[in-house]
């Protein structure tokens, strides 16, 4: 049978149809000469792939990562040579460390100009090599659908990740004719049973477990199965840093987040655990709390590590066992098991439990603007697939600490805690899902690195309501310097403008919030506005964090000093 006759198409026509072979629907970008080619081969494909033009480069790779998060597939980002690659290396790095599938696409200067310090010249290879799951430059017209189709199987596969790839001016320029690839699929590993058998038989000795969920690649559905198999056994359930949505928080299970709100009785609890059931998650610095509520290289506690890439069972702490698994297929296995161990366990895990019920009821406070009560509130009256994005900074303790998540309600923020992420992410999940409310959280540092995203809000019809916490200053490098050098602030105070006049210039919605009962009829009004919205959270620097005030932190460091000269 005769193969059916191939037209020749450019290099930017030939990555196009691999984006629709591969079901793009969704590409952020900010446009460059450098990539021509495939902007134009877009302008063809309009209906099929939204491409949303970012105001920095930033703020598109950040889109592109809140895509992948939401969707599981890979977010698509484009940026230009140069300047363009160097500003969405952010965006890249909060992929690798979220373990969140993202492919992005960097115009290349031409094969000619190569190795001459061109103008915008970059060695990808070496920019990207450490932050990315692969790098690589397309140098042949006709070898576009095998490195596209390999960028999206690695980007999904085993432990989802960021992969970039640079294409030269004039390979998208050139014609070839090369037949398409097929759509990808992504390798995940999946668990033996085996595997299931011998966790049932380390988790039938433990007397106080904990079972500890996170990392990337969490369907609902792996959600759901995960929930009922810890529900069914009456296994108390923590979430690693920033993935509390991965387990229902309303369930008696669930106790709470292993972060930078965690509470002292959550790290005591794991402390006193006998074994640690860890699924998806890395077991990096915030979960650990900088490596110290665990002993390495042989914690305390008996360890049973599931993760999807081999090379990060071990890479810190030595588990009793380790299995290679994706959260999906792990999920899986587990959800029909029913271990009978609910008795042995429900006194534990319902101490947990109350711990937790504890920690998000707000704290007595005598200020103007208790945002405790606000959270506490608003997680009373948010839908049930609302999306939450974060930002980076202390700000973020209160969303964390007092709101709910699960399934479909999503909590997105990065991992890598990169500043700028909440405003451009909160965009892209209001152009993914136009019909759920969306909230972003941001501090006054954070708005100023990427707010102009905004502008991105109005040009395309995005709503997202932005709560933009103002204390004037860098709240978590602030908290830092009063615990190790008290009273001496230098760099961390800022002058703002006009947050509210800002956002109006950018066609949002906008109001300021100085006391806590004017929130919740504010929060009503930006919602009915039918615009992007701002609601500037006047606060003090003073409650620097949920937990602690700059005053209980200079005393704590006076009396440490007077402690040490007593010594």
């Amino acid at each position: 049978m005769s193969q059916p006759r191939l037209s020749s198409r450019s290099g930017g026509r030939i990555l196009v149809d691999q984006l629709l072979i591969h079901g793009a629907e969704m590409a952020f970008c900010v446009p460059g000469e450098s990539y021509l080619e495939v902007l134009d081969a877009l302008h063809d494909c309009q209906d099929s792939i939204r491409l949303i033009n970012a105001r920095h480069e930033g703020g598109a790779a950040n889109m592109a990562e809140a895509y992948g998060k939401l969707t599981g597939r890979p977010g698509l980002c484009l940026v230009t040579r140069g300047p363009g690659a160097c500003h969405a290396a952010v965006g890249v790095h909060t992929a690798f460390q979220d373990s969140t599938p993202m492919i992005l696409l960097i115009g290349q200067v031409g094969r000619q100009a190569l190795d001459r310090e061109a103008f915008q010249e970059i060695d990808y290879r070496s920019m990207f090599g450490g932050i990315a799951k692969w790098v690589a430059q397309i140098e042949r017209t006709d070898r576009i659908p095998e490195y596209m189709a390999r960028a999206f199987r690695v980007a999904t596969s085993g432990r989802p990740g960021p992969v970039v790839l640079a294409l030269p001016e004039d390979m998208l320029s050139e014609s070839a004719e090369v037949p398409d690839s097929a759509p990808y699929a992504a390798a995940r590993p999946s668990a033996s049973a085996g595997d299931v058998e011998r966790i049932a038989a380390i988790l039938a000795q433990a007397e106080r477990p904990l079972m500890i969920v996170g990392g990337g690649g969490w369907s609902d559905q792996a959600c759901r199965d995960i929930l009922a198999f810890a529900e069914a056994n009456g296994l108390p359930t923590a979430c690693s840093f920033r993935r509390q949505d991965v387990v229902d928080n309303r369930s008696d299970i669930y106790v709470g987040d292993l972060g930078t709100s965690t509470s002292p009785a959550l790290i005591k609890r794991l402390g006193e655990a006998d074994l640690l059931f860890v699924i998806g998650a890395r077991l990096g610095e915030m979960t650990t709390r900088n490596y110290t509520t665990l002993d390495s290289p042989r914690p305390r506690q008996r360890l049973v590590h599931v993760h999807a890439d081999a090379d990060e069972i071990g890479r810190v702490y030595g588990p009793d066992l380790g299995v290679v698994a994706a959260p999906e297929p792990m999920a899986a296995a587990l959800a029909g098991q029913r271990w009978g161990r609910a008795d042995r366990w429900r006194a534990w895990c319902e101490e947990a439990r109350r711990d937790y019920l504890a920690d998000i009821e707000p704290p007595p406070y005598d200020g103007r603007l208790d945002l405790g009560r606000i959270f506490a509130e608003l997680r009373e009256s948010l839908p049930e697939d609302a999306i939450v994005t974060l930002d980076a900074g202390n700000h973020t303790g209160w969303p964390q600490r007092f709101l709910s998540y699960r399934r479909p309600r999503r909590e997105l923020g990065p991992t890598n805690g990169s500043m700028g992420y909440s405003v451009p992410a909160a965009v892209a999940a209001s152009l993914l899902h136009p019909d759920r409310l969306v909230i972003g959280c941001v501090g006054d540092g954070g708005f100023m690195m990427s707010g102009q995203e905004l502008a991105t809000a109005a040009q395309y019809g995005a709503k997202p309501i932005i709560l933009l916490f103002n204390n004037g200053t860098y709240g978590t490098i602030r908290m830092h310097q009063e615990r190790e050098h008290p009273e001496r602030v230098i760099g961390t105070d800022l002058v703002n403008p006009d947050f509210a006049g800002l956002a109006r210039a950018m066609q949002a919605h906008a109001e300021v919030v100085t006391d806590t009962e004017s929130f919740l009829p504010a929060f009503e009004r930006a919602r009915k506005s039918g615009l992007a919205a701002v609601i500037e959270l006047r606060t003090e620097a003073e409650q620097i964090s949920t937990r602690t005030t700059i005053t209980s932190l200079r005393e704590a460091a006076r009396a440490h000093r007077h402690q040490a000269s007593l010594a």
